[in-house]
């Protein structure tokens, strides 16, 4: 079952867009008067004002926080998509399914059940029982068309893989780059504080706490960034493995069904 090679490539919109909303949101809500003394964001945040904060980790925030916002945008297309891939219904009950028509020799059936179920296994499925079908109506079903099958279950497989694992690089990227670019605006930060000490000359150990506690907010971002990429992450990895796991369940026991009906 041949697909339409049509692709739009979601990055190119969802990149730029989420660094421009996060250069906004970092100038005119973190950066808003009323998180900060007098109402100068030059001065200090308002006491337990988390936005004014964040604010004074510098303009990496705005690279963390476009990072959140490109990690939500995929993380709903990641569940749309394989919510589509897996179909409908419960997906090893119909793999169980078309085991049982199988051994019944029910195709019609099969067919049926796949345009009801229309998610990745069923496309696969479908695609073995058609070629099934066409080479029984031409001629005596031989090894050399068992082979065949196998081949378009395969190559069919292989089409419905990227759909699977599309955008899941771009999350894997986030959640290894955020931390170090949280570290690196931890570092950034730090030597601006003791270059500002320095350019003193006198000893201030609370300017120097505070200008250190100001520079940790980016690696408190990158981590917290990180860490929750990485249970999507996970999380998206085990469904597409399930899915893996029911077209292989899927196809060996079409080709186990047929050599065993017709050798």
């Amino acid at each position: 079952m041949k697909k339409p090679n049509i692709r739009f490539d979601l990055s190119l919109v969802v990149i730029p867009l989420s660094i421009v909303a996060a250069y906004f949101l970092y100038h005119y809500v973190l950066g808003h008067p009323d998180n900060f003394v007098d109402g100068d964001p030059a001065r200090e945040p308002i006491d337990n004002n988390v936005l004014g904060v964040i604010y004074k980790g510098g303009s990496i925030v705005i690279l963390l926080i476009s990072f959140q916002l490109i990690m939500v945008v995929y993380v709903i297309e990641r569940f749309l998509a394989l919510k589509l891939s897996q179909g409908k219904g419960d997906m090893a009950a119909f793999v169980k399914n078309i085991k049982s028509l199988l051994a019944s020799g029910k195709t019609k059936a099969i067919n049926d059940a796949c345009d009801q179920q229309r998610g990745a296994v069923a496309n696969v499925v479908k695609t073995g029982i058609s070629t099934y079908l066409d080479r029984k109506k031409q001629e005596e079903v031989d090894q050399k068309d068992i082979y065949l099958i196998q081949k378009e279950l395969e190559e069919t497989t292989q089409l419905e893989l990227p759909l699977l694992n599309r955008n899941m690089f771009i999350l894997s990227t986030i959640a290894q780059i955020s931390t170090l670019i949280g570290l690196l605006g931890t570092v950034t930060g730090m030597i601006k504080a003791f270059g500002a000490l320095a350019t003193v000359g006198e000893p201030d150990p609370v300017g120097l706490a505070g200008g250190i506690s100001q520079a940790l907010v980016t690696t408190a971002l990158g981590i917290s960034t990180a860490a929750v990429t990485i249970v999507f992450y996970n999380y998206f990895a085990n469904r597409i493995d399930r899915i893996t796991y029911a077209i292989d369940e899927a196809s060996f026991s079409i080709i186990h069904t047929l050599k065993l009906k017709y050798f």
